[in-house]
């Protein structure tokens, strides 16, 4: 999986918007366009965008074209996360307390 390509999709917030819709059900274009003040070409170039990172598909339907999640892109992505969970991070040392009281008490 080339997830450069999956953050790159994921990095802008319309196209995040785009995948919110579309966890409810597929969408047409137009449908997906009618959410948003966006031309048809900025639609189209986020959905193209979606598309190259393979977190959407498309099914053609007569004469629209449908898109949908494309589930199996998260899972593979959730699964690399996850293994960060198991992480441990090491203790790390305690570091000198840079505050100092001078003579008089005070903080430096």
């Amino acid at each position: 999986m080339a997830f450069g390509e999956t953050f790159k999709a994921l990095s802008d917030p319309v196209r995040r918007e785009i995948l919110e819709l579309l966890k409810e059900k597929k969408l047409s274009a137009g449908e997906i366009a009618e959410k948003f003040e966006l031309t048809g070409a900025t639609v189209s170039y986020h959905l193209s965008t979606l598309k190259k990172a393979d977190l959407i598909r498309e099914e053609k339907v007569k004469n629209f074209i449908y898109y949908e999640l494309n589930a199996s892109v998260f899972e593979e992505l959730m699964m690399w996360i996850a293994q960060f969970n198991s992480v441990q991070t090491e203790e790390k040392p305690k570091r000198a307390n840079s505050t100092r009281k001078t003579k008089k008490g005070e903080l430096k």
